[in-house]
């Protein structure tokens, strides 16, 4: 028998909690509950879970803190669930590295499926020379992108922006992150420079440039790779 899959919920709601508790047990998970930051930190450190849901709105620390701690160390997936749903605050947890961002009240099925697609992100193995996404394929050691088995024609930025995305399926990447990792740390402002980049490959790698599957906007956060 397989061991189920532990989820640490740090939240200071009981009714979240309670609700959080029903829907992942319901669905085969096993589920660790702290009502605060230190409790969820050493509750993470004694047992490192699968997967943290992760509130903002904590009663003695700022999510966002408990957050930088934990990736001081912890590699795995965290979903921040929050109230706290603008702009700012979703820029900021998913700078400071959270995987992804829900603002309650959420729909348990986008939940869950936004906790699937972590976890597999967890699963997939780095070493792994080839990542295949529907009908894409990458082969990250000869630079070589196929879609539908017919090789597609890139510059050298457009691949790297393709493999970053690749890489990170189902992670919504800040527009910051973005331009820091494929053009450095002077260009982080320069979003105009990303969504003409972004469209160029669109061109390339959607069916429906106009109506994207594969790289999807996330407005005024970043773009998340489906």
């Amino acid at each position: 028998m397989m061991s189920k899959t532990d989820i640490l919920v740090i939240d200071d709601e009981p009714q979240i909690r309670k609700l959080l508790q029903i829907t992942l047990e319901s669905n085969d998970y096993k589920v660790i509950q702290a009502a605060n930051g230190k409790e969820g930190l050493i509750l993470a450190a004694n047992h490192p879970p699968e997967l943290i849901l992760l509130d903002i709105g904590l009663p003695d620390h700022s999510g966002h803190e408990i957050l930088k701690e934990l990736r001081e160390w912890y590699n795995k997936a965290i979903i921040i669930l929050s109230v706290q749903n603008s702009e700012a605050d979703i820029v900021k947890a998913l700078d400071n590295g959270a995987t992804d961002y829900l603002a309650k009240p959420f729909r348990t099925g986008e939940l869950l499926a936004r906790i699937r697609s972590s976890i597999r992100k967890n699963n997939f193995d780095n070493n792994d020379t080839t990542i295949v996404c529907n009908e894409l394929e990458i082969d990250l050691t000869g630079r070589v992108v196929k879609k539908n088995d017919s090789v597609l024609k890139l510059t050298s930025t457009e691949y790297s922006l393709l493999a970053l995305f690749m890489k990170n399926q189902g992670k919504v990447l800040t527009h910051q992150y973005i331009l820091k990792e494929i053009w450095g740390l002077a260009y982080q402002t320069e979003t105009q420079y990303l969504r003409v980049f972004v469209a160029q490959l669109r061109k390339k790698i959607e069916d429906n440039p106009n109506n994207p599957r594969h790289i999807i906007t996330q407005s005024g956060v970043g773009y998340r790779f489906s």
